[in-house]
C-alpha cells in the first residue's frame, strides 16, 4: 500500500516535531551510509537538532568528517553553491512556486471572464460592447480569433477525412462493378461441329432457358444418345444458350 502523501509545512505540536526530527535523521544517516558504501563516494552530514548542542555527524570518526570538509571547501565558491540549498534558497523556491500558482490562477480567472463577455454579448446582453474597457475588448478579440481557428481546423480535418472516405468508397464501388460485370466465356466443340454456340446471354435466375433448351441439356447430358456417344461439358448456371441439328433428324423429346 503506498504512503499517505505528506504535506510539505512545520508541524505544530513540539512532541510530535521532535519525534519526526529524531526518525527523519536516522532515516538521513542510513541513506548516507548507503551512499557512501555502494557508490564509493565522499559522504558527510552534519545535523543540528533543536534546542542540541551538539551536532549529529556522520561518519562518526571525527578525522573522516573533517577531511570531507575540507575537500568540499576547496571547492570554487561558484561550485559549492550550485547546489547548494539554505533556508533562504528554500524560502525564494517557495515563494517563486507560490508567484507562478498564483500567476496562473490569475490566467485561468481572466479567460474564464472573457468567455462569459463573450456568451453575453453573443445573447445580446453587451450591445455595442458597451461600458467594456479596451482591456476586455482586446481579450474578447482573442479568444474570438481562436475559437475561429479552432472551428476552421475542425473542418478542413473532416474535409480531409470525407475526401478520404470519397476514394475509398469510389475504389470499392468500382471493384464490386467489376466482379459483378459479366465475363466472356467460351465452350469448346463436343465432335464434329454438333452443336454450335449461338448466343451468349446474362446470367438467369435458375434455369429459365427458352423452347425447351432444359430438356435438350439434360437428354444430352445424361441419355449418352448422341453422334458419336458425345456429352455436353456439365455448364450449369452459365447462362448459354445452344442450337443444333438433331443427328438423327429427329427432335428432342420434352421432359
Amino acid at each position: 500500500m503506498a504512503r499517505k502523501k505528506v504535506t510539505l509545512q512545520r508541524i505544530t505540536n513540539d512532541s510530535v516535531r521532535r519525534g519526526t526530527f529524531k526518525k527523519r535523521r536516522m532515516g538521513l544517516m542510513k541513506k548516507a551510509s548507503e551512499l557512501a558504501t555502494l557508490c564509493d563516494v565522499d559522504t558527510c552530514i552534519v545535523v543540528y537538532g533543536e534546542g542540541e548542542s551538539r551536532p549529529e555527524v556522520w561518519p562518526a570518526d571525527a578525522a573522516e568528517a573533517e577531511r570531507v570538509l575540507a575537500r568540499f571547501k576547496d571547492v570554487p565558491e561558484l561550485d559549492q553553491c550550485k547546489k547548494m540549498m539554505d533556508m533562504e534558497g528554500l524560502l525564494r523556491q517557495r515563494n517563486d512556486k507560490i508567484r507562478e500558482q498564483l500567476l496562473k490562477a490569475q490566467r485561468d480567472n481572466r479567460e474564464r471572464e472573457t468567455a462569459i463577455l463573450l456568451h453575453d454579448a453573443i445573447v445580446g446582453r453587451r450591445s455595442g460592447l458597451v461600458g467594456l474597457s479596451a482591456e476586455d475588448i482586446a481579450s474578447l478579440g482573442w479568444m474570438v480569433e481562436n475559437r475561429l481557428r479552432v472551428v476552421r481546423e475542425a473542418i478542413e480535418r473532416r474535409q480531409l477525412h470525407g475526401k478520404g472516405q470519397g476514394q475509398h468508397v469510389d475504389v470499392a464501388a468500382a471493384t464490386t462493378l467489376q466482379l459483378h460485370l459479366p465475363q466472356p466465356s467460351s465452350l469448346p466443340s463436343a465432335g464434329a461441329g454438333h452443336w454450335d454456340v449461338m448466343q451468349v446471354m446474362p446470367h438467369p435466375q435458375g434455369w429459365q432457358m427458352t423452347g425447351g433448351d432444359l430438356g435438350a441439356l439434360v437428354y444430352n447430358g445424361f441419355g449418352g444418345a448422341g453422334a458419336g456417344g458425345d456429352m455436353l461439358p456439365q455448364s450449369s448456371n452459365m447462362g448459354v444458350r445452344f442450337e443444333g441439328p438433331d443427328p438423327a433428324g429427329q427432335s428432342f423429346p420434352s421432359m
